[in-house]
């Protein structure tokens, strides 16, 4: 018998840096020429206006340097981010006031007679205004967007032609988005807590003592994985956003109907990626603050029953 040989797998080389900035001249984009001539200018300023006042020594020993912070900063990378931008960045983060609270309405200045030592603390300006029953999150800027949380898949361990048609089927899908869509994978800490709470709970009524005993040992295996293990599981979302047209009309109006079309871009992508076998659903309202209070304070444990800032927090206690 012959055996049809398996087409070769499907490579498709994607750039690291799909927004890079197109290249002029010398290998070298329009910000680094600038910041190349502007530092070659004021070394050429230094020396024409003090080369017959100073020796040769001590002008070199002034324009090197700075021709070499010129070429560091038009040159150099920092965490992704060009030397200038970082530097400027770092500039904006230390004049900018750490003291952040909420206070939707401002913070209100003391009266005449207090004396303030120190600076205001400023309002806190989240990118998410609200979010919505539906799970729709009103933003700050007056846009509308959806978290879709989605399933993965052993892609290595499809074969070449189940692979191609992946890829076809996601292909599909991105050609047919209208608006721009972010993909966010994160490893959030995993709690077995209630799995293993689950799994001693039914041991018991397991039919054979044999099948009980192994839960109960699965159980302990658990519970020591538990304890002694960091352990992360992997989430992916889909952020499907959409910014309302301006125009007349009431406001709220205008947020409905965007978030009524996220909504319907999110049913739709659940349709297209459940045909690749992939599992999707929209966050619900408390899942969706869960999320954006994980991502706003990573690392740290965040219990999902949290009280609003607005909202009285009282306990009750059992009488005999």
């Amino acid at each position: 018998m012959k055996h049809e040989a398996e087409p070769p797998p499907l490579l498709a080389r994607i750039p690291a840096d799909i927004n890079q900035p197109d290249k002029i001249a010398y290998g070298l984009t329009v910000r680094q020429l600038l910041i190349v001539a502007l530092t070659g200018g004021i070394a050429a300023a230094v020396y024409y206006l003090f080369h017959q006042l100073l020796p040769v020594v001590i002008l070199a020993a002034i324009l090197l340097p700075l021709i070499a912070l010129g070429l560091a900063i038009a040159l150099g990378r920092r965490d992704g981010l060009s030397l200038d931008r970082f530097a400027l960045a770092a500039l904006l983060h230390f004049r900018a006031n750490k003291r952040l609270v909420a206070a939707p309405d401002g913070v209100s200045r003391p009266p005449r007679w207090c004396r303030l030592r120190g600076k205001l603390p400023v309002p806190l300006r989240l990118p998410v205004k609200a979010i919505r029953t539906d799970g729709a999150l009103e933003l700050a800027d007056g846009g509308v967007a959806v978290l879709v949380e989605t399933g993965t898949l052993s892609f290595h361990l499809r074969t070449t032609g189940e692979q191609a048609a992946l890829l076809g089927g996601f292909g599909r899908w991105l050609n047919s988005l209208e608006a721009p869509v972010q993909l966010l994978a994160r490893a959030r800490p995993a709690d077995l807590t209630d799995l293993v709470q689950a799994v001693e709970a039914q041991a018991d009524a397991l039919p054979h003592p044999a099948l009980a005993q192994a839960a109960r040992d699965h159980a302990a295996y658990l519970a020591e994985l538990n304890s002694t293990r960091e352990l992360l599981a992997r989430q992916v979302l889909v952020v499907l956003r959409d910014h309302p047209a301006s125009g007349r009309g009431r406001r709220s109006v205008r947020r409905d109907a965007s978030a009524a079309v996220v909504l319907r871009r999110a049913a739709e992508a659940e349709r297209a990626l459940a045909s690749l076998g992939v599992t999707t659903r929209v966050l619900t309202a408390d899942e969706a603050a869960q999320a954006l209070t994980e991502c706003l304070d990573p690392g740290a444990r965040h219990p999902a029953d949290q009280a609003l800032p607005d909202e009285l927090i009282t306990s009750t206690r059992s009488t005999p």
